[in-house]
């Protein structure tokens, strides 16, 4: 189900205040009913965007993953604009690595018009997407589906990445930790992002703003092992953390 635009600007005003907001406070800003509001913050619950309490809404505390159809929905030009930038740092001819998650399937529609590249990776949305540019090898892991997220993983997924080296590693991650750790929501996953990273010549880290200072419980990496970061905004705790580490910032 994708966002309205009030329901954006809801959620963007959400993780601005602090993470709570009176339902009061929503009404008089947006000059509609209090039903009107009822029925977006339902449908953000109902998709676990923020978490209804007395009077209002809150961010949600999660130690496991949105839904793959919320986070499809969650900041999507940001994502597209993200897949572009990464699409047009890619040479032709060039290896690389698309990890999981909805930013990376994002970079795959954005390679549809590529010259040429071999794609390795465990994304079927992503591997579906490439089918579609004749220029484009695509290698498909085997492992395990989930169904909830739409990828392989496993054990077989992470052997058949460890066998390559990769000009480009382009992977997400479940969240920016306030000390600049990779954190990622199970240790699969973990598992596939450090393949990435250690399998790779440049290792492209792809986060809309929406994952930076975010926690998870699995911890990855530190953004030591990222060349470069490719976002859509930036704070200025972010930017620090990236200068400290030596990551080349795109957005």
């Amino acid at each position: 189900m994708l966002l309205s635009e009030r329901q954006t600007k809801i959620l963007a005003w959400l993780k601005q205040a602090g993470g709570h907001l009176s339902s009061q406070e929503l009404t008089d800003s947006f000059n509609v009913s209090v039903q009107t509001i009822r029925k977006d913050l339902n449908e953000l619950s109902d998709q676990g965007l923020v978490q209804r309490v007395h009077g209002g809404i809150r961010l949600p505390f999660h130690n496991r993953n949105l839904s793959f159809q919320s986070r499809q929905v969650i900041n999507l030009e940001a994502k597209r604009a993200i897949g572009s930038k990464v699409a047009d740092l890619l040479p032709e001819g060039a290896t690389i690595f698309i990890g999981i998650g909805t930013t990376p399937q994002q970079v795959a529609l954005a390679l549809l018009d590529h010259p040429g590249l071999q794609v390795i990776t465990n994304n079927l949305n992503a591997a579906m997407t490439l089918c579609h540019n004749p220029n484009i090898e695509t290698l498909l892991t085997g492992g395990r589906i989930r169904p909830s997220d739409q990828d392989l993983m496993g054990e077989d997924a992470t052997r058949f990445l460890r066998r390559f080296q990769v000009n480009f590693g382009i992977f997400g991650i479940g969240g920016l930790g306030p000390q600049g750790d990779l954190m990622d929501f199970s240790p699969e996953e973990s598992y596939l992002s450090r393949a990435i990273i250690e399998n790779s010549d440049q290792r492209i880290l792809v986060a809309d703003s929406s994952k930076h200072l975010r926690k998870a419980p699995v911890r990855t990496g530190t953004l030591s092992d990222v060349d470069r970061l490719v976002t859509d905004q930036l704070t200025t705790p972010m930017a620090e953390l990236c200068e400290a580490a030596g990551v080349e910032l795109l957005y």
